[in-house]
């Protein structure tokens, strides 16, 4: 059985002694729960922990905003009759007024192990107010469900955003409580740091390879619906940048993409052609769906679903931000007028192309947009910059 930092933190009352006699805040959403699937908010009131606030991050701390960019608003615990702060609406980092609710703030949030996922973000920004102000920052940490695979661009210089923390490859190989560790380190934050790690998490281990399989899976976001979404998310958020259906709308999102013009056997025939090796880990199957909403509403869309999942997956050779790469340069090629970039503000930036914000650099477009560059190319871009993360990470890791 795998423990989270919370249920450590509940089990052990040693650990829990630093808290005593301090105003405690958590920081937390719908899938921080224990491992009875109590929300750790109840959880710790019922341990006696001083609760005197509670902060949100995006989609909110116990509801769900379902799309980007859907702020969510204070509010009063209607149960525990405290200040529940909102980190993903008037504001993205914590005020004066809100720091002064509390002496440490524990951060209890499920990752996917993407730099995209603002979740991660959210933290740094904690972490940066709590250095400024003498604040405790605990993270209780949870596995990253992706496991420890490295994959993807660098963020560059002077493309920092809300989906884009700092300079770390777009699937990142940590979990939160390690990943803050590296943002302690990296921005020279001043704070009062510690993680209250898990026991038992072995992110090699089969079947689950990062997802204790022990472990109910809970949306940690609205359309993070199981752990397919999560292995395939580092790729396909960068549809979220794209005029392509990611699958919002339907019940299967970010596990498929698609649209009405689109030929999934041909672009699955040039993606194969292209790179076979980039297709591996996984398997790809021709489908059709119709959003309820989103891009593409009420049309029929025809598409592709990625299975990194069963008999097909592999975590070693899966590569879903190169595979999702490899297929916007198939349409590219196929379809060379198609206008695939979606041109819309992205998560506050106002001044980029979204794909570029997402991918921390205009690199992967422009690879994709130049028909002579080879999918050499761009692992000549990328490996260094994987190797570079993994060779840095590693004093970093507590697992």
């Amino acid at each position: 059985m795998t423990l989270f930092g919370i249920d450590r933190l509940l089990v052990d009352s040693e650990l829990r002694k630093p808290l005593e006699g301090k105003r405690v805040a958590l920081l937390a959403h719908p899938a921080s729960v224990t491992r009875d699937l109590t929300h750790s908010l109840d959880a710790l009131a019922a341990a006696g922990v001083n609760l005197t606030a509670a902060f949100g991050p995006q989609h909110g701390l116990r509801g769900d905003k379902q799309d980007n960019m859907v702020e969510s608003d204070d509010f009063t615990d209607p149960v525990h009759h405290i200040p529940v702060f909102s980190l993903y609406g008037e504001v993205r980092r914590p005020t004066g007024q809100s720091m002064g609710t509390f002496d440490t703030i524990l951060v209890d949030l499920q990752d996917l192990g993407c730099r995209i996922y603002t979740f991660i973000t959210t933290l740094l920004y904690v972490l940066e107010a709590a250095a400024e102000r003498g604040k405790s920052v605990w993270v209780l940490d949870r596995p990253n469900p992706a496991g420890r695979p490295v994959e993807g661009l660098t963020l560059r210089p002077g493309w920092e955003s809300f989906v884009g923390a700092g300079p770390i490859p777009m699937r990142h190989g940590l979990t939160l409580g390690e990943l803050g560790r590296w943002f302690v380190e990296h921005f020279k934050l001043d704070v009062d740091y510690r993680v209250i790690a898990m026991d038992g998490w072995n992110p090699d281990e089969a079947p689950g390879f990062g997802w204790p399989p022990e472990r109910v899976w809970i949306n940690p976001s609205p359309n993070a619906a199981n752990l397919n979404m999560a292995r395939a998310y580092a790729g396909t958020v960068m549809l979220e940048g794209t005029t392509l259906s990611e699958g919002r709308g339907t019940t299967r999102p970010l596990e498929q993409f698609g649209a009405p013009d689109l030929e999934p056997q041909r672009i699955m025939a040039e993606m194969e052609a292209l790179a076979p090796e980039w297709l591996a880990g996984c398997k790809l199957r021709e489908v059709t769906f119709q959003p309820t909403f989103h891009k593409h509403v009420s049309e029929m869309c025809r598409g592709i679903f990625i299975h990194a999942e069963g008999q097909f997956y592999d975590r070693q050779a899966f590569k879903p931000w190169r595979l999702q790469a490899l297929a916007f340069k198939a349409a590219r090629l196929l379809y060379p007028d198609y206008p695939l970039w979606r041109d819309f503000p992205y998560e506050y930036v106002f001044d980029k192309l979204a794909i570029d914000v997402i991918n921390g650099s205009p690199l992967l477009r422009e690879w994709v947009d130049d028909r002579e560059a080879a999918p050499g190319d761009l692992d000549s871009l990328t490996i260094p910059d994987e190797r570079a993360w993994e060779e840095e990470r590693k004093s970093f890791l507590l697992y």
